[in-house]
This record gives structure tokens, sequence and C-alpha cells, in this order.
């Protein structure tokens, strides 16, 4: 697995955080090519995978199938340009839970 880093989220979100140090950007304009676009991220062994809540949710088979109960990648997901949005479940706290065993109590 690389220690890379890379987001994958709208060409506004993709710029924002390249211009903030991250060198690997994939841009995506739908779910299609959001879809081909973290597939590639995971075989190609990105560590960290950021994305926005957006593209979270409508990917969320996808992103369950890839992390399942490995802790890489780490999919993270962003508020993208409008904002964060109101969720059912949050996934980092999901996350937190199945890597470490922990639940994350706010």
């Amino acid at each position: 697995m690389k220690n890379d880093i890379a987001i994958m989220a709208d060409p506004d979100t993709v710029t924002g955080f390249m211009l903030g140090g991250i060198k690997s950007g994939f841009p995506v304009h739908n779910k299609e090519e959001a879809k081909t676009t973290l597939k590639q991220l995971v075989d190609d062994e990105y560590s960290i995978i950021i994305t926005t809540e957006k593209i979270g949710d409508e990917l969320r088979d996808d992103i369950t199938k890839y992390t399942g109960s490995k802790a890489l990648p780490m999919i993270i997901e962003v508020p993208d340009k409008s904002g964060s949005h109101k969720r059912e479940t949050d996934p980092k706290n999901d996350h937190i839970k199945r890597v470490i065993g922990v639940e994350m109590v706010k």
C-alpha cells in the first residue's frame, strides 16, 4: 500500500485540495465516472482517498466493499462547496468503530 493521498471530487473541490498541497487530484463529473475512478484509486493502492459527502452517499456500497473491515484504504468524506448535509449515519464514526472497535461519542 502506498502512503499517498488522493482527492476525488467535483473540479472545484479537487482544485481547492490541490492548492492546499494534495498532489493527486481526480475531478469527476458524474456517478459512473466517480465509481470508475474510486476503483482505480483502490487498485493503485492509495492509502487515503478523500471524496465529498455527496459522492460518498452515491457510492456507499462500493466504499463499504473496498474498506470492509480493513484500515486501508481510508476513504474520508468531506463537505463540498455547498456545505455539509444531514445524514442518517456518520461514515467516519462507522469506520472508526469498525477499525478500532470503539464507538465515538459526541
